[in-house]
């Protein structure tokens, strides 16, 4: 059974609002994938949501790194990939991607587009889409 919620966030600085509710949707940690443009918005929601998890860490887009591991204060971790610059997705076993997702832990994946044959079946989709200059529709699917 599939679950939709959707959320309406007026400027990127209610996403915290949007996040609290997000992370509120589920129990245990959850492998999630953030579709949307450039400049949408995604770093930021990750952002959002690592602090509603209690991130001790500073969050910033791995896009150089590919995968950046943060810690929460309760010694659980999360895992936050920027795929945009991977062109093969033969690169991913060189990061150890599949171990990440089996970890247990939070995984937080902008640009999926290529990790998608090696993705779970069970997996939380974000789809952000800009409705206005500031205005986001957040659609999270699970």
């Amino acid at each position: 059974m599939t679950h939709t919620h959707v959320f309406i966030v007026p400027r990127l600085i209610d996403l915290s609002v949007a996040a609290e509710q997000i992370v509120a949707l589920f129990s245990a940690p959850q492998i999630i994938t953030f579709d949307a443009p450039m400049g949408a918005g995604k770093t930021t929601l990750v952002k959002a949501l690592c602090t509603e998890l209690g991130v001790v860490d500073l969050v910033s887009s791995p896009t150089f790194a590919i995968v950046n591991e943060y810690q929460t204060a309760n010694e659980q971790m999360v895992f936050h990939f920027d795929l945009y610059r991977i062109k093969d997705a033969r690169e991913l076993s060189d990061i150890g991607f599949e171990e990440y997702l089996d970890s247990g832990n939070w995984c937080m994946i902008e640009w999926p587009e290529l990790a998608q044959n090696s993705l779970p079946e069970q997996v939380v989709r974000i789809n952000i889409e800009v409705d206005q200059k500031e205005a986001r529709k957040i659609t999270v699917v699970w």
